[in-house]
């Protein structure tokens, strides 16, 4: 598994908790920042996985 989609996942679930806790709070700016940090982390997860589809096809086609 790619580096990227571990940090990618780690960033979209911390993401998530942003956004709880701004929707909790009435914080409009920890909601966005929220949201921003899920979008990043489902790009780097698609990044790597993009990445590990790669590694594995030139295993598999030498």
């Amino acid at each position: 598994m790619d580096q990227d989609r571990i940090e990618g996942s780690a960033k979209t679930l911390g993401g998530r908790v942003k956004e709880f806790f701004g929707r909790m709070f009435g914080d409009t700016k920890l909601r966005s920042e929220g949201k921003m940090d899920q979008a990043e982390g489902k790009i780097q997860n698609t990044a790597g996985g993009l990445k590990d589809s790669l590694r594995d096809d030139g295993r598999r086609n030498p």
